[in-house]
């Protein structure tokens, strides 16, 4: 396959899914229906599938080959969501972090917070127990 081919390309119908990637339709479906695809609906009820969805069915196809089950594939496909969530999820809870940090060390370099006392007053109990969460992540 030429991914050329695809440039400018966002939603194929189950038909041209089977032609490029050689797998049924039906295969197609039935991966749908598991929740190894996902799909979605038109007005008309047409199936439209991701550009991604290709190089999907090319691991779902890779993983059944080594004799690992549908379910095992969907089970670890899965997995994957969470830890990407996760990641995102830590990276914006990091991002508001640090910005919560520049904003407190301006304070300090503008003189408004002079002591412990106030800088602990300054941060909340949410981001203090974020920054305990990330002492621990990284030790």
């Amino acid at each position: 396959m030429v991914w050329g081919d695809l440039i400018g390309i966002e939603k194929l119908k189950i038909g041209e899914l089977a032609e490029k990637t050689g797998i049924t339709r039906r295969t197609i479906d039935y991966y749908t229906t598991l929740g190894l695809l996902k799909a979605e609906r038109s007005a008309s009820n047409y199936r439209y599938y991701s550009v991604e969805s290709i190089e999907k069915l090319r691991l779902i196809e890779e993983k059944k080959a080594t004799g690992m089950s549908l379910e095992a594939i969907k089970n670890q496909f899965e997995k994957e969501h969470i830890e990407e969530v996760d990641i995102q999820e830590l990276r914006l809870q990091m991002q508001y972090l640090e910005k919560e940090v520049i904003h407190l060390i301006d304070q300090i370099n503008s003189k408004e917070i002079t002591t412990q006392h106030h800088i602990k007053q300054k941060v909340s109990t949410e981001s203090v127990a974020l920054m305990q969460s990330l002492l621990l992540l990284i030790t």
